[in-house]
């Protein structure tokens, strides 16, 4: 018998049907993946399932969870089943926490708001969950706060959270998506764990089916709310009988066309840098240690390179990026860029040579500005704004694959994929020698993912230009760049040829980064 049953689930708002005729079934102890692009419905399907769904949305079909139709529950029937017999993980830890009360006390409440335990006993049961998923006492009591973990810490606090009451259904939206490869491998190990001891079901909801292949029993693929193909994992990745099964399939291992034109010509030399921070004082008097983010950094990008930068979170990644931007400025060693040397204090010319993509485009615009205004900000590093820059402006987005009309429109207007394009025409407007792109496509559905990496690769040979690909994600890594630096505990350990580097790595971390990677099966 199964656990979920769900049969001809249709949500509709208003005239627009954002589900329709959705049906699956889902055992005890079983893990389901879906899988589509954005949009596609996925995680509407899951706020039905939770009664999350916006108050004026339409919604019939049933949906049996043990026997209980989840779909005509009242509000208040709803609240006693969430988190006791149905939770959820969300994608963002962060926004999904409360940020000003403690992990201990956000875990403990759902105990005490379903009556389970008084606070004394929550608290212990908090701890006891907290352990369970890799947070231990010593290291983690229950008085820190979200802010203070990191974004894989946060995650198993919200997994905590969610079976503290040892739900029946566990549903997990993206909870992978903005993690290095490693926290990735133990947040899965982690899942695939609770569901073989607790007994619980499992359904996952990716755009990556990789991460599908590796833990789900069953897929379905869902595309514009419907879902078109459903089965055991192992015979829809073999068969893949839908067209759009296909296609995902193919966008996930794309590598785009390249033809490199890297000159022995150094762009971008770092010499021994060194980043430190102040780290809490131990007494009133003592002074703070100093920690080393980045500690004696070297290498050079050749003009018309891919270099990529992997490594975990906590590396120094990003900490390089800032220093190499010319945001902060360096304890020790050297950053120079077209010979000149990088800091805070750079002219403005110079800072124009070197501009960057990052990982949310939303969250790098003003929302209140058109795309037209959003791509000609970099003129201000300019001591006089060209007088044609509305020409210029106009075909920076036609080069990255838009339209010029599109420059009377404000960015809430575009899907994620075509704000990540205007990002890349802003970064463009200077004709910049170099682009820094931080997790640039990390957040991107696997179609959408690959016709980004297509536009990069087109305009790197087209205009000449040399890229810092910063990534967690090593398949696009591998896809996109011809030299690779692995970098752990603020140095590189270990740097190469990208094939070289992935096929024969050396280093054991970089060994144990490889070994961690999702793979897609054999068609």
């Amino acid at each position: 018998m199964s656990l979920l049953s769900v049969k001809n689930l249709c949500l509709a708002i208003g005239t627009l049907e954002i589900l329709r005729n959705i049906s699956f079934n889902l055992g005890k102890g079983e893990v389901f993946g879906v899988v589509g692009e954005s949009g596609s419905g996925k995680s509407m399907t899951a706020l039905a399932l939770m009664g999350l769904t916006p108050g004026f949305a339409i919604t019939s079909g049933r949906a049996e969870l043990d026997g209980t139709d989840l779909i005509n529950l009242s509000e208040g029937e709803m609240c006693a089943l969430r988190g006791n017999q149905i939770a959820m993980i969300f994608q963002e830890p962060m926004t999904a926490l409360n940020p000003v009360q403690t992990i201990g006390d956000q875990v403990a409440e759902t105990l005490i708001i379903h009556k389970r335990a008084n606070r004394r006993e929550a608290r212990k049961i908090a701890r006891e969950k907290l352990n369970r998923v890799g947070l231990p006492a010593e290291q983690f009591p229950l008085d820190r706060y979200p802010h203070e973990l990191s974004g894989g810490q946060r995650q198993r606090v919200s997994i905590a959270l969610a079976i503290a009451l040892r739900p029946k259904l566990l549903i997990a939206d993206e909870p992978t998506t903005a993690l290095d490869v490693t926290t990735q491998a133990q947040i899965l190990d982690l899942l695939k764990s609770l569901v073989a001891e607790e007994g619980m079901a499992l359904m996952l909801i990716t755009h990556d089916l990789a991460v599908v292949a590796g833990i789900a029993d069953q897929v379905a693929v869902m595309q514009n709310g419907e879902i078109v193909e459903v089965g055991p994992t192992a015979q829809i990745f073999r068969q893949m009988r839908h067209p759009y099964t296909r296609q995902l399939f193919a966008a996930s291992g794309h590598v785009p066309a390249r033809d490199p034109q890297t000159e022995d010509a150094p762009l971008l030399t770092v010499t021994d840098a060194v980043r430190t921070y102040a780290m809490p004082r131990s007494g009133l008097f003592s002074r703070p240690p100093p920690f080393p983010a980045v500690n004696g950094v070297s290498f050079t990008l050749n003009k018309g390179e891919n270099l990529g930068l992997v490594g975990e979170s906590g590396c120094g990644k990003s900490t390089l990026t800032r220093a190499i931007l010319g945001l902060e400025p360096l304890q020790g060693g050297q950053i120079s860029l077209l010979g000149q040397p990088v800091g805070p204090k750079m002219p403005n010319s110079l800072r124009s040579a070197v501009q960057v993509v990052f990982q949310d485009p939303y969250g790098s615009f003003n929302p209140r500005w058109k795309v037209a205004r959003l791509v000609a900000e970099p003129f201000h590093l300019q001591p006089n704004v060209p007088a044609d820059w509305h020409q210029q402006v106009a075909d920076a987005l036609v080069s990255v694959g838009m339209v010029e009309r599109d420059m009377d429109k404000y960015i809430h207007e575009f899907s994620g994929g075509q704000r990540q394009r205007i990002a890349i025409a802003r970064a463009l407007i200077l004709r910049p020698e170099l682009i820094v792109l931080d997790e640039a496509v990390s957040a991107l559905d696997v179609s959408i993912r690959a016709q980004i990496l297509d536009l990069l690769a087109d305009l790197s040979d087209r205009l000449d230009l040399s890229y810092l690909f910063i990534s967690h994600d090593l398949g696009v890594v591998r896809a996109i760049t011809d030299r690779v630096l692995v970098m752990k505990d603020g140095k590189i350990v270990e740097s190469g040829p990208t094939g070289q580097v992935f096929t024969n790595p050396q280093h054991a971390y970089t060994q144990q980064l490889i070994a961690a990677t999702p793979r897609l099966p054999d068609a």
